[in-house]
């Protein structure tokens, strides 16, 4: 699955480029959300979460880069997420959190930074339903592939098998039609790509290749 990252996106033309979205061949929007706190940048919230929900008519993936992420869960499921994915590194009690998600009617998902092992998700693996692997230090777009992903990829995909658990994997950051298919050969389920979608000069076409070169 293709989720395009709409940080990149024109706000200028937001309308039109979640319109965009909705007729390309992309399965999810994902959103990302910044305090400023947890990621040294600021991004949007939930005022704009709201009006992108009105318009999108394929599921909002909201990633919560965020310190205290309990603290708003409900707002969000009010805003329109029907996926959140909350950071292992800003949960002190991660299977509350996990919880707490699912109980308000969304897919609950965590993120793992590039330093952070995977055995932190070896006793929650069968409750979540996203595993969100940075293959960037998150906060800012347009960074450079960190390689190790692809290692870190096959880590989870076997933590998931030894569980039988049926979590998807996505990759977010530095994603483009180069390593797309080694991505989906390593056990990724759904791609995250903001800059090579909405920096080209054709995004729907770009989002079809990303689609076809990890079939």
């Amino acid at each position: 699955m293709i989720a395009p990252s709409l940080l990149a996106a024109n706000f200028l033309e937001l309308g039109k480029e979640v319109e965009m979205v909705n007729r390309s061949e992309a399965d999810w929007f994902h959103l990302d959300v910044m305090d400023g706190r947890f990621v040294p940048n600021i991004s949007y919230g939930l005022p704009v979460i709201a009006q992108i929900k009105k318009l999108a008519r394929k599921p909002c993936d909201v990633h919560l880069m965020i310190e205290e992420p309990e603290k708003y869960a409900a707002e969000f499921k009010k805003a329109g997420a029907d996926i959140l994915t909350v950071h292992a590194e800003a949960c002190v009690h991660l299977h509350r959190n996990i919880q707490q998600i699912k109980s308000l009617g969304m897919k609950a998902g965590v993120a793992l930074n590039p330093h952070t092992p995977v055995v932190v998700l070896e006793n929650v693996i069968r409750d979540i339903d996203v595993v969100l692997v940075m293959s960037v230090n998150p906060g800012f777009g347009g960074q450079t592939f960190i390689e190790q992903t692809y290692q870190k990829i096959k880590q989870v995909r076997q933590l998931i098998k030894d569980a039988q658990a049926t979590a998807l994997i996505e990759v977010d950051g530095g994603i483009d039609t180069g390593n797309a298919a080694q991505l989906v050969q390593a056990g990724a389920n759904v791609l995250v790509a903001g800059s090579a979608i909405f920096g080209s000069a054709d995004p729907e076409k770009t989002i079809a290749a990303l689609k076809q070169g990890a079939l």
